[in-house]
């Protein structure tokens, strides 16, 4: 018997296009054989649908149109299994039960712990980080924060939020100044390098500072690193065992990398399977190993699980590394690092989909709820504080 899996992707999210590009490349991989499909699309409004077009590329090119054509829905748990039920009027249809979610989304509202907070409130198992690891994944404040306890390299940097900024400018302005520039300010939870802007002095900080305001009411600027190379690396399974893929060089239009570099490419070739890309790095074996083994630490601090990526800046003058940021649901899945490693993209959404199950039965052996109810003798709320 076929493994029903929803594929949720979309969002009310700056990423919304992103996602939906790496879900379908993720659709068309999964052996039909061993899963039945369901599309489930979260559309910028945040309403949920679900239908066989939605597997056509080609049709969201009209949104509009396209969701006309779909079937709103709902996903619950009714009598023990998990339904997609369509919204009609006052009557809901079950159209679809699913054995598993598996979420391709990315960015705020959705990757950043939002959706895996929902699965969990409805007991579906679900492929990928759980709560804390995708909400600490998606902020690269906190992110930055626990690297830091753990001695993990990062980058200087300096953080505010934009109340903080307007009431106190000068302030963090001054901080930011003795940081040094050129700087790196970006909103602190976004992603695909949107909002974020390379600043070599004093003369635009407050312009970029008050883009990345449209985005984000928490900002971090970081210490820029000169002569830089950028590196990343995925990192596969869960806090028992994980492995880490070859490392990638990325190449870069300017001095970062950034939306256009990563997703606009032709029409054969989207997504993150556009970034121009050298597998693997050439950055030596010592180095190499360094990376690796910190992407390991990384993974297990973070409390990640499923498939992530995790990115790095190095000194190419001293060679020293520090994480940049990491992906919990990385663009494509990162199958191009994957399928470099040996790992074909079918095989790696099956190994999602083994640790995400022996996850969901582990999870089912603790007690989360005990067999008592301390409301059985009380008549009224007398003495209760209001």
């Amino acid at each position: 018997m076929k493994i029903n899996v929803g594929v949720i992707f979309g969002g009310a999210s700056v990423e919304h296009e992103i996602s939906i590009i790496s879900a379908l490349q993720a659709i068309e991989n999964f052996d039909k054989s061993k899963y039945k499909i369901i599309p489930i699309y979260i559309g910028k409004n945040k309403e949920w649908y679900t239908g066989n077009i939605l597997f056509n590329i080609k049709e969201f090119k009209d949104i509009d149109t396209l969701i006309k054509r779909c079937k709103e829905v709902i996903l619950c748990k009714i009598d023990n299994e998990f339904c997609l039920l369509q919204r009609k009027g006052i009557v809901n249809k079950v159209i679809s039960k699913i054995d598993i979610a598996f979420p391709i989304v990315h960015g705020a509202n959705v990757e950043d712990g939002t959706l895996a907070g929902y699965l969990e409130t409805i007991g579906i198992p679900y492929v990928g980080s759980n709560v804390l690891g995708a909400s600490i994944g998606q902020d690269k404040v906190i992110l930055k924060q626990i690297l830091k306890s753990v001695n993990i390299p990062i980058v200087d940097y300096v953080w505010f939020y934009s109340n903080d900024y307007d009431l106190n400018k000068d302030k963090y302005l001054n901080d930011i100044k003795e940081l040094g520039y050129p700087v790196i300010v970006k909103p602190a939870t976004l992603g695909s390098s949107i909002g974020i802007n390379y600043v070599k002095n004093d003369k635009v900080i407050e312009d970029a500072i008050y883009q990345a305001m449209l985005y984000d009411n928490k900002i971090i600027v970081e210490k820029a690193v000169e002569n830089l190379i950028e590196v990343n690396a995925s990192v596969l399974g869960n806090y028992k065992h994980s492995e880490v893929s070859l490392l990638e060089e990325v190449v870069k239009s300017d001095n970062l990398l950034t939306y256009e570099d990563k997703y606009i490419g032709s029409k054969k070739s989207i997504g993150m399977v556009n970034t121009k890309r050298i597998v693997p790095a050439n950055i030596g074996i010592d180095l190499t190993n360094k990376i690796k083994s910190t992407s390991l630490d990384v993974f297990k601090v973070l409390n990640f699980s499923g498939v992530v990526r995790i990115d790095y800046l190095i000194d190419n003058n001293t060679k020293e590394y520090y994480v940049n940021e990491s992906n919990t649901i990385p663009g494509s899945l990162a199958f191009y690092l994957w399928e470099k490693s040996g790992k074909k993209y079918y095989r790696l959404l099956d190994e999602l989909m083994d640790i995400s199950i022996k996850e969901y039965k582990e999870k089912q052996k603790k007690i989360y709820s005990i067999e008592t109810n301390v409301l059985k003798n009380i008549d009224s709320l007398n003495g209760v504080k209001k």
